[in-house]
């Protein structure tokens, strides 16, 4: 067990990686009177072409998520049913790289502790329940065509992308999640699901040592096989768009508008991606945050609300930002933010605006560390990527308006841009 202290940000982590190669990480929050535990898998929607031990494998589009979805169920009871009784709140997600599996209470630690190792390393896959799951993944993959947030994202992510499996619904289509079947569902889980490739984050109001003993007794009880040999294989992506602009109408009051961006130039390590993300981020707040000059004329001229925003999201394996929200006329915002893109490219942005940008990270990290639920999903996220969250805040203050610019002037490259649109329906 090893403990580590970060001054920096006076936060504390007690870890420890057991023999089977599952990791355990405790966040303690003096004075917390709720715990938050996430257990998760290096699996996300992406991952549906790999080779275990050399063997490859090409599995349907969305079944890590069916896979999510079936982890609750047992032959004896409802999970949920079961935290509850415990006093937890239970849920699951499953992203583009990773399914995660989580409760929070505020007493029982221990009980819903076990319950969450226990029920998440005990599947129950029957033909009648698989099959019975697809009927229900299908109805929410029909809900979400007419989920105008939904389209325009995944509208966006499938216009940059022509080959990427980062393109397609984390739920698959309903014609993919039809050929999955109960074998594959096994096959799936016993590549991805074993402990080498998984970690629990612990945060709030738990005693460490206790965690930790309780997780290395659960785990001893438990025989696992070998641990396999994953290999994550994607296709080549074309650095062109797949289409620069798509457009969808369904039923909205405005419209809604994506201006995305997509990098060629990918990093790989954990270092690297801290950076990268880090640079990103702060150049877009001060180019564009809700502090900026340019958010404020555009608020000020109706051409944006309060859902306007932007994201950047980098892997080893893709990366892109997008900037938008609900618009009146999506291309006078494109214009305007085409522009002041181009003004910053050839004058640099504001010193004084960036300094802002860096205290108003800087102070939104802090913030957030002391929410058990936000520290620990941002934790897990970082740590699944080999990265450590707690040294952001020296990050960002490393990190210069010179290199903002120049990470600037690459990523907004415009034969790497494309723009979703979702319009009001015509009568």
């Amino acid at each position: 067990m090893e403990e580590r202290h970060y001054p920096d940000v006076d936060e504390t982590v007690v870890r420890e990686k057991l023999p089977n190669g599952l990791e355990v990480h405790v966040l303690p929050k003096a004075g917390c009177s709720k715990t938050y535990a996430v257990f998760a898998t290096r699996y996300g929607s992406v991952d549906n072409r790999f080779a275990v031990n050399g063997e490859e494998i090409r599995v349907p589009d969305g079944i890590a998520h069916i896979l999510e979805h079936k982890m609750f169920e047992e032959p004896d009871g409802d999970i949920f049913a079961k935290f509850a009784k415990q006093g937890a709140s239970a849920n699951a997600f499953t992203s583009f790289d990773r399914t995660v599996y989580l409760f929070t209470a505020a007493g029982q630690i221990p009980e819903n502790l076990e319950t969450l190792l226990d029920f998440v390393q005990r599947p129950y896959f029957t033909d009648e329940n698989v099959e019975k799951e697809k009927g229900i993944i299908e109805q929410e993959i029909n809900m979400y065509r007419d989920n105008p947030d939904w389209q325009v994202y995944f509208g966006l992510i499938g216009a940059l992308y022509q080959r990427h499996p980062v393109r397609i619904d984390i739920a698959g289509t309903a014609e993919s999640i039809r050929r999955i079947d109960k074998e594959t569902l096994y096959r799936c889980y016993e590549t991805f699901y074993h402990p080498s490739n998984m970690t629990l984050v612990v945060a709030g109001g738990a005693d460490p040592g206790e965690v930790i003993r309780l997780v290395r007794e659960n785990q001893a009880k438990k025989t696992f096989a070998p641990a396999p040999e994953i290999s994550r294989l994607f296709d080549a992506e074309p650095p062109e768009v797949g289409s620069p602009r798509v457009e969808r109408e369904l039923s909205v009051s405005l419209p809604k508008c994506m201006i995305g961006f997509k990098e060629t130039d990918l990093v790989r390590d954990a270092d690297g991606l801290m950076r990268r993300e880090a640079v990103t981020k702060l150049m877009f707040e001060a180019l564009i945050g809700s502090s900026s000059g340019l958010y404020q004329s555009l608020y000020d001229e109706q051409l944006i609300s309060d859902s306007f925003g932007s994201e950047y999201n980098c892997t080893p394996e893709y990366a892109f930002s997008f900037i938008g929200g609900e618009t009146r006329d999506p291309d006078a915002l494109l214009a305007r933010i085409r522009e002041a893109i181009e003004r910053a490219k050839a004058s640099g942005l504001d010193p004084t605006r960036f300094e802002r940008a860096k205290r108003k990270r800087i102070g939104a990290l802090l913030r957030m560390l002391d929410r058990p639920d936000s520290a620990a999903n941002e934790y897990l996220r970082w740590n699944l990527r080999g990265g450590d969250l707690f040294r952001l805040p020296e990050l960002y203050r490393d990190i210069g308006i010179d290199e903002a610019e120049e990470r600037l002037r690459a990523h907004f490259d415009w034969n790497r841009m494309a723009v979703s649109i979702v319009r009001s329906r015509r009568a």
